[in-house]
């Protein structure tokens, strides 16, 4: 059988709707800082600001540049 390898570069997080985004973002942070990872994919419109002192990298805003689904 064919082994591949995979080259994981960063760390992503939704976190819990109903939960307090800060624990979860700084456990991914901790996870990432253990295992060399630098980029941390955290943080979404409603609180990019919260991912952002937890050390995200990258944040995604749709809903704040773009407004709610409809």
């Amino acid at each position: 059988r064919r082994q591949r390898q995979m080259c994981i570069r960063d760390r992503m997080c939704i976190p819990p709707v109903e939960e307090e985004p800060a624990m979860h973002f700084a456990l991914l942070r901790e996870i990432a800082q253990r295992n060399g990872l630098q980029d941390l994919s955290m943080g979404m419109s409603g609180d990019y600001e919260v991912a952002v002192e937890e050390g995200s990298t990258m944040i995604r805003v749709g809903s704040f540049l773009y407004g709610p689904r409809s």
